[in-house]
């Protein structure tokens, strides 16, 4: 029986290798990379087609929810588990739709994860039991409703979103061109997008806009 390939992403090294040490321990399951941030995330899951991946919400350069957005769109095949420490309602509701198979907290007990990579490797959907029920009715509740995502963010295109992340972690428009291969001209327009479509004026804004949406980190 051929193993589970995981791929781990999170911006803490000490996470990741108790994570690795924790996967590593189970024959049949195998670490087959590792990630710092979300860009990282995506382009080692292009290189390595893991059958999973694990991955942090907030992490710098390319955020874990825009990493599982690039991920799915890539390859529906691979799925994700998010493990965070995030637990409310807006967080969840983004995490389902972006496409995570599951949403485990990190303060869930270890066995959980890999209950999770089981169960999601067979096609199941895994939650983390501390995840509050009112929580996940209430997302299934927009679904059947036929709602639009209630979160702005669903506004701003995906290289907005990364754009809108980028800016908020102090990067100048040149350094977002280098980072993200574009003209400077080019993410200048993108900056002017996002400010019309969130109605917000200043870069002050945008940095409280992207910590709240947790984007970013204090």
């Amino acid at each position: 029986m051929s193993k589970i390939r995981v791929l781990l992403a999170d911006d803490h090294t000490i996470v990741r290798q108790g994570l690795r040490a924790l996967l590593d321990s189970h024959e049949d399951i195998e670490v087959v990379g590792e990630a710092e941030n979300g860009r990282q995330a995506f382009e080692k899951t292009e290189q390595l087609i893991p059958d999973i991946v694990v991955l942090d919400i907030t992490m710098p350069n390319l955020n874990g929810i825009e990493a599982m957005r690039q991920i799915k769109k890539l390859n529906q095949e691979v799925k994700v588990i998010v493990l965070t420490v995030h637990d409310n309602e807006e967080y969840v509701h983004q995490v389902l739709q972006a496409g995570a198979s599951g949403y485990l907290l990190k303060e869930s007990a270890v066995s959980d994860l890999v209950s999770a990579i089981n169960a999601i490797k067979k096609g199941d959907i895994f939650l983390s039991p501390a995840i509050s029920t009112v929580v996940v009715n209430d997302y299934i509740r927009h679904a059947e409703e036929g709602l639009e995502d209630f979160d702005s963010l669903v506004q701003l295109t995906g290289r907005e979103r990364e754009v809108l992340q980028l800016i908020a972690e102090g990067h100048t428009n040149r350094e977002v061109a280098r980072l993200l291969k574009l003209s400077v001209k080019t993410v200048d327009v993108h900056r002017a997008h996002i400010k019309e479509k969130l109605q917000i004026h200043d870069t002050a804004g945008l940095i409280k806009y992207a910590i709240k949406k947790g984007l970013i980190n204090l």
